[in-house]
């Protein structure tokens, strides 16, 4: 077996979650609530008003499940409304309440300020190569 930390998916996997620690940390110390799942889930609804929740799930990467769990909680919360056309109760859409967008309008200068401390002193050329690098692994992974 190969050393882990020569392994190229093993340093991304580790970054991610390295990462996510980090904007968590950064959300409970700003005196959030939310996760880092739950804000991205409540920045998708301020970009897509009336969502179907099945959308949210692809755009965020996780299972219908989990999102559906999420909502849940967040409708619970009085975050997120969701509305079920009597048409197609399979249909659900979702948007964010009043207290959601001021959640959201609230803790987007933390997850900016998160996100800039974790790319300090890299620089832009190296995020384009990054990102360029990463889009050829995820084109490699579909064909």
């Amino acid at each position: 077996m190969s050393d882990l930390g020569s392994v190229v998916f093993y340093t991304i996997e580790r970054a991610i979650k390295t990462y996510r620690q980090f904007a968590q940390r950064r959300l409970v110390a700003a005196g959030s609530t939310l996760t880092v799942d739950q804000w991205l889930v409540l920045n998708v609804l301020e970009e897509e008003p009336g969502i179907q929740q099945g959308l949210v799930a692809e755009l965020v990467f996780k299972d219908k499940a989990s999102i559906a769990r999420m909502v849940d909680l967040l409708v619970r919360t009085e975050l997120v409304e969701r509305k079920v056309p009597a048409s197609d109760r399979r249909s659900v859409s979702l948007r964010l309440t009043r207290k959601g967008k001021r959640e959201l309008v609230g803790i987007t200068p933390v997850v900016e300020d998160y996100r800039k401390r974790a790319l300090k002193g890299v620089k832009a050329g190296d995020i384009v190569a990054l990102q360029g690098t990463l889009n050829r692994i995820m084109a490699n992974c579909d064909e």
